[in-house]
């Protein structure tokens, strides 16, 4: 017989566990009041009589109390009740004293440290997280059903984001931000009208992100392209005014070149106003907008030569970087700058690979931007290229009334991930019992994502005028319900995962780079997608599979798992498990490779996905960078590089940053210890062990590349 646990898990029948439970009541009456040892395995066989595949443990329970009362054992049922109560009690417990102690001490690691853009240590910030704290434990307790609660807490799955699901608001999206600017839009009460300059139009597209940011609480992304309007409004404007001016004083040629002169400053200007607000607005969670930006060379666009000046300043601006507090110019965490490769900037004779050639320099020195190839893009999405949304959430493509394909003003309802690794653990390598609990836990992550979704469902546009009155996602009236955005494909929901390698050595013994354990993972990755489709089929809901860059979750999971299963070689002993679909960063593969292993995972993983791979010394490497940046083009739709160059913010320091003595990351300069202030090379997967290298050891490029 199985038993059916509170967090949906299978577990073979333990008639001990019966036995301990009804003693330990026992235990606590008179002796009269007590049940034989007889009586005890009288009960059991009743229970194992029923002949019952399968038993729900709060049956089992029911049945036992029940026995009991029948055998006038009156005062034994009551203690087995309160017994039972307390052990619920127990599950139901107030958890935030601690916790947010811990928060105001310093000392809660676990929370300050999960997002990037939030300085736990600020008052604001603060503030924000406590309220975090309390709406994951109210969410624990009361909100969520107490099987996923509890899957949660176990590390058979990862509620997303459990510190905003008490109020109805949702993950990332694609600001509308061509309709805001067309149509104006409304903030704080006041309307906001259609920029009459690019400086205004720079100033309004900040404003609206940290509105936008304020009500959501993942990432927002705009599609820069709608920029090069206003940059063209801007030029027009200083040519009419120079005309006026000095028509008939001064040459055609002069007043040009004073037009041209004036538009660079407003260029100039206006991208630092982008550069500048984004990072020093604060929305009300305390927290720096986690914005992209996005940069497509669409040459149907009217205003493409505009844009193409607008991405080549951006650039410029972020190879420079900003002051901190030091005065010393760092690399700024925001805005994200994600750059679309495409046949006429490729690196191979179009008419814009000299900004590419920019592009590849700020990566080399700042690691951004992205690349995306629109080449392979277009493959996986009916021919489309649009932008991520936050951490890196692909939409599906979605068709509107007039056949046009939509996607900005379109988002993204929430994440739960899956725990891979452990399935594999508990299998040991048994492929029927891993299938088994892999159907399991899928049907307890759409339970999970359906919980995300119900939460939605009512909500109505006055909850968050930007949203969904004034055009970040959609022009409803203020009593309109939502609930039509939420169905029908226009919005996504996500399955994310964690740890196919780790996954497929336990299962198969072997890395999935091998032939056998690739075959399993992708298995693995068509199965989980295969119940992303049934699901949207059933519910017409945006289900997607969604390869989840959770750093923090790659440590949880192989944490809890370690505390479970204790050490096991090459999975819970490393202290992290590896991203999504990547390849494991002990593996010795070239980069060129490990892009072309990676992107046969990214089409199946639709709802999102990415690649990195690691160059050191990128300022000395460009042409290995621009040879990957080509290959990108050709054979994988998204990808990153990460560095070795390591630097202290605090001072400047740019060199190698050690480990100390306490195994914590220390400047050998100014002693710092700050994680956000020590860029100690991206760590993609979480791992902060030896790196591998495989350096200048020929004078082929790819062999001067090796990831982490």
């Amino acid at each position: 017989m199985k038993v059916i646990k509170r967090d949906g898990r299978s577990v073979e029948y333990d008639a001990q566990k019966i036995i301990i439970a009804i003693e330990k009541a026992n235990n606590e009456v008179k002796k009269n009041e007590k049940v034989t040892k007889e009586q005890i395995n009288e009960i059991v066989s009743y229970i194992e009589g029923l002949g019952k595949k399968r038993m729900l443990v709060e049956d089992i329970q029911d049945i036992i109390e029940e026995r009991l009362m029948d055998l006038k054992k009156f005062e034994l049922a009551r203690k087995y009740i309160v017994y039972r109560y307390t052990r619920a009690l127990v599950r139901k417990q107030n958890t935030t004293d601690e916790s947010i102690l811990g928060l105001i001490k310093h000392s809660n690691k676990d929370v300050m440290e999960e997002n990037s853009n939030k300085n736990a240590v600020i008052v604001s910030t603060q503030r924000d997280l406590i309220a975090g704290e309390v709406s994951k434990d109210l969410t624990r307790r009361l909100l969520l059903p107490e099987k996923i609660s509890k899957a949660h807490d176990d590390g058979v799955l990862h509620f997303h984001d459990a510190d905003y699901f008490l109020q109805p608001i949702f993950n990332c999206c694609l600001i509308n931000i061509e309709d805001m600017f067309e149509n104006g839009t409304v903030m704080n009460g006041k309307l906001i009208e259609t920029p009459k300059s690019f400086q205004v139009a720079c100033t309004v597209m900040t404003q609206i992100i940290a509105s936008v940011a304020s009500s959501q609480y993942g990432g927002q992304s705009i599609n820069l392209k709608h920029l090069g309007k206003y940059l063209d409004v801007s030029r027009k404007k200083f040519e009419k005014e120079l005309r006026n001016k000095y028509e008939g004083k001064l040459s055609d040629e002069m007043i040009n070149s004073l037009v041209s002169d004036r538009l660079k400053t407003e260029l100039a200007s206006g991208v630092q106003t982008i550069q500048y607000q984004i990072n020093t607005l604060m929305t009300t969670n305390g927290q720096s907008p986690f914005v992209t930006l996005f940069m497509e060379f669409d040459e149907n666009n009217p205003y493409c030569e505009e844009n193409a000046m607008i991405y080549e300043e951006i650039l410029k601006q972020r190879i420079q970087g900003i002051k901190n507090e030091a005065g010393v110019y760092v690399t700024p965490a925001f805005p994200k700058l994600v750059y679309v490769l495409d046949e006429n900037n490729n690196l191979t004779g179009g008419k814009y690979d000299y900004i590419t050639k920019v592009a590849v320099e700020c990566s080399a020195k700042r690691m951004y931007p992205d690349y995306i190839s629109a080449k392979k893009m277009r493959e996986t999405y009916q021919g489309n290229v649009f932008s991520p949304m936050g951490c890196r959430s692909f939409l599906s493509p979605w068709i509107d009334e007039n056949g046009n394909y939509k996607f900005e003003g379109r988002f993204n309802q929430g994440v739960v991930s899956l725990n891979l690794p452990q399935i594999a653990i508990i299998a040991n390598g048994d492929e029927e019992v891993f299938w088994k609990l892999l159907d399991e836990r899928l049907e307890l992550a759409y339970e999970a994502l359906m919980c995300r979704h119900h939460a939605l469902l009512g909500v109505k546009a006055e909850t968050s005028p930007v949203h969904w009155m004034y055009g970040a996602i959609a022009r409803l009236n203020a009593d309109d319900k939502i609930d039509h955005l939420l169905k029908g494909g226009y919005s996504t929901i996500s399955l994310g995962y964690i740890g196919v390698y780790e996954m497929t050595l336990l299962m198969t013994g072997e890395s999935q780079t091998s032939p056998i354990g690739k075959e399993f993972a992708m298995k693995v990755m068509n199965k989980m997608n295969a119940a992303c489709a049934k699901w949207k089929e059933e519910t017409t809901i945006g289900f997607a599979l969604y390869g989840t860059p959770a750093e923090s979750l790659c440590y949880r999971f192989a944490r809890i798992d370690k505390e479970r299963f204790g050490n096991i070689k090459d999975v819970t002993d490393k202290g992290y498990y590896t991203n999504s679909y990547h390849v494991d960063v002990r593996e010795q593969i070239d980069a060129f490779s490990k892009f072309n292993f990676e992107a046969e995972f990214q089409p199946i993983s639709s709802g999102g996905a990415i690649s990195y791979v690691e160059i050191p010394n990128m300022m000395h490497n460009l042409e290995a960078l621009e040879e990957l940046v080509r290959y990108i083009y050709g054979h994988i739709q998204y990808a990153e590089f990460n560095t070795k160059s390591d630097y202290c913010q605090e001072c400047g320091y740019d060199g190698e940053i050690l480990i100390n003595e306490d195994n914590v990351w220390e400047c050998p300069v100014c002693k710092n210890t700050n994680k956000k202030t020590l860029n100690v090379t991206r760590r993609t997967c979480g791992y902060l062990g030896e790196n591998f290298w495989n350096v200048g050891k020929t004078k082929e490029i790819k062999d001067r590349v090796t990831h982490l």
